[in-house]
Formats: C-alpha cells, structure tokens, sequence
C-alpha cells in the first residue's frame, strides 16, 4: 500500500477523514474536478447533496481504476460545495458513507472542505478533486 493514514495525538480524530497521509509510490495521480454526474454526462441528484456527493466519490473510483488505482491510493481530497453550512456535514457524511459502501471501501484520505458560490452547472452542488500516489 502507498498510503498510510495516520491520526497524530493532540489533533481531533475526525469521522470523515484522516488527518495526515504518508505517501510512499513513485506515481502521482491528480484527478480533475468530479461532480455528480453519469458516463453520459447528466446530472445524477439534481438537489440532493448525499446524492452528488456520493456520485462524486464513485466518479473517483471509476478515474482511479483506469490507472491502476483505488482509493487506497488517495492521498488528499478537496472539496468544493455551493453555499456551504456546517449543517449540511451530515449529507455530506451520507453520501461519503453511501459510496464506501458501494465500493467496499474506507473513505478516510485528508479532506479540505471548501465553500464556493458556485460550480460549472447550476444543478451542481459539490466538487471533488483528489491526489492519489501509486507504485510504478
């Protein structure tokens, strides 16, 4: 494995993600911008952040595994939500869980999270670009 995940003491341990990712592949993985959206390019969750979140995460895989990689490889998310509210961390908490559980996965990487005013579509409600190291 490429990544390893640590929580340091004297940092909060947070639900969502780790704190710190020690990377040790030669392969740097950036994946463009990912929002909720299908192969055929429509706008999956249209109001529903849990929805295009999820949507999100599962684009990542998919991007991940066309070169070789996975989630185990990520090594830092950024995400960007229109309007962000610290109430909505529990949609955003659904749709992360929701994806784990599809892809049989723990979603845990370093996350920064964003508030923006906007992204390139008026139905979207999130963005998420992630920086993955992989081996060879």
């Amino acid at each position: 494995m490429t990544i390893a995940l640590v929580n340091p003491e004297g940092l909060p341990k947070v639900d969502l993600y780790s704190q710190v990712a020690v990377a040790t592949g030669s392969r740097l993985v950036f994946l463009a911008g990912q929002v909720a959206v299908d192969a055929d390019g429509n706008t999956v969750g249209v109001g529903d952040l849990a929805t295009q979140i999820e949507q999100c995460y599962l684009n990542i895989a998919t991007a991940l595994a066309e070169v070789g990689g996975s989630f185990d490889d990520v090594a830092k998310l950024t995400v960007y939500a229109v309007d962000w509210t610290p109430d909505k961390m529990a949609l955003m908490g659904e749709g992360v869980a929701r994806a784990a559980a599809k892809l049989g996965v723990t979603l845990a990487a370093p996350l920064t999270g964003l508030g923006v005013s906007a992204l390139a579509g008026p139905d979207l409600l999130v963005e998420v670009e992630a920086t993955a190291v992989l081996d060879g």
